[in-house]
């Protein structure tokens, strides 16, 4: 029987679970996890590439961003690592592919290497940022949306690069509403408001998004799966002091239509 640890300020550790053995009452439990706490951190699996995705492929079609590196053999997934880099990778938080209409629902990292030290991967709880902003806020974006834009990767023409989401998301799931955002990077415009005040707007909905009391660190072990719902929360790795070779293996899931 799974046993569902929750975790601050976001996620939940399930252990007792193999995810090449769960039934679909179980996904189920694991897809409400997802919708009501964001992250689900599953220790001590066993299994290699066919296997991850397989437990992927469970919670719906699985999709690529065009750009990316994908696993050999695996051109589902697509491979995240430090390996062979002169200089660390780089990356703020954010959610994964919101440049386009429909955005992927999951994404899931299995370790494949993990360093001596550091290469933590950290989360927010998008619900909570929502929830504490001022009132003032609240009103004033109330309705509004934001344009999303594509950077660091180059799409092949026949993929979007940017799309308009609602500032304020009600997940499908929980009925919980998000602030959905991504780095401000990609923030080109909150509709409505000229481009200072869309700028100066997006900077304090990401500072208010990212503070350390929000966030949640993930320090990769042997073993972990860890998915998340990109609909409420933001994730970015800490390439800071990071020591040995980072490699993990990424599988996305489409929103459902």
């Amino acid at each position: 029987m799974p046993v569902f640890t929750p975790l601050t300020p976001v996620g939940v550790r399930v252990t007792d679970a193999r995810i090449d053995d769960l039934d679909e009452p179980r996904i189920e439990e694991l897809r409400l996890a997802l919708a009501t706490r964001g992250v689900v951190v599953m220790p001590d699996q066993e299994v290699d590439d066919e296997g991850f995705l397989r437990f992927v492929r469970r919670f719906g079609e699985t999709v690529f961003t065009v750009g990316e590196t994908p696993v050999p053999g695996r051109p589902e997934l697509n491979v995240v690592t430090n390996v062979g880099r002169t200089r660390p990778p780089r990356s703020t938080f954010h959610t994964d592919t919101s440049y386009i209409s429909t955005p992927p629902a999951y994404t899931a990292l299995r370790a494949v290497s993990v360093p001596e030290r550091g290469g933590q991967t950290l989360f927010t709880n998008q619900y909570a940022a929502y929830e504490t902003l001022p009132e003032r806020f609240r009103t004033m974006l109330e309705g509004r949306t934001i344009t999303h834009v594509v950077t660091g990767v180059t799409p092949d023409g026949r993929q979007e690069s940017s799309a308009r989401h609602p500032v304020f998301l009600r997940h499908p799931v929980s009925g919980k509403t998000a602030l959905y955002m991504s780095t401000p990077e990609r923030c080109a415009e909150v509709s409505g408001m000229s481009p200072a005040l869309s700028a100066e707007t997006v900077a304090y909905l990401f500072e208010h998004s990212t503070r350390e009391d929000n966030v949640y660190r993930h320090s990769w072990a042997p073993g972990d799966v860890v998915m998340w719902d990109n609909r409420c929360v933001l994730h970015k790795a800490d390439h800071d002091g990071v020591v040995g070779d980072r490699v993990l293996h990424r599988g996305m899931v489409a929103a459902p239509a």
